[in-house]
């Protein structure tokens, strides 16, 4: 038998590490992924704990009961206090805007 006869097949070198890149990078992702529905499920039950607050605490901290109602209304893997967050800014710079005009 001559070295002709055999076959062999050699696989670089770099494709074991690339490998082992990819699962890693998946395994971190899906990580990544729990986590944030995770954290989008627990800022949500702090929204319903926002809802038994009154018209008056709600607006001391620049929010208003639509807005909850809103937020309610999303999909369930947006996190709901980044939607409130910006809805509050929002208002703050049509607030700061008003009082520029009116000043």
């Amino acid at each position: 038998m001559t070295a002709l006869d055999t076959r062999t097949t050699l696989t670089p070198a770099t494709v074991r590490p690339a490998l082992g890149l990819r699962v890693a990078n998946a395994v971190v992702a899906a990580i990544n992924h729990a986590a944030k529905v995770y954290r989008a499920w627990r800022n949500r039950r702090e929204i319903y704990r926002l809802g038994e607050m009154s018209d008056a605490q709600l607006s001391d901290i620049g929010l208003t009961r639509s807005d909850l109602f809103v937020v309610w209304q999303s999909p369930f893997g947006v996190d709901p206090t980044e939607q409130l967050g910006q809805i509050s800014e929002a208002r703050i710079r049509a607030y700061e805007a008003l009082a520029r005009r009116i000043g």
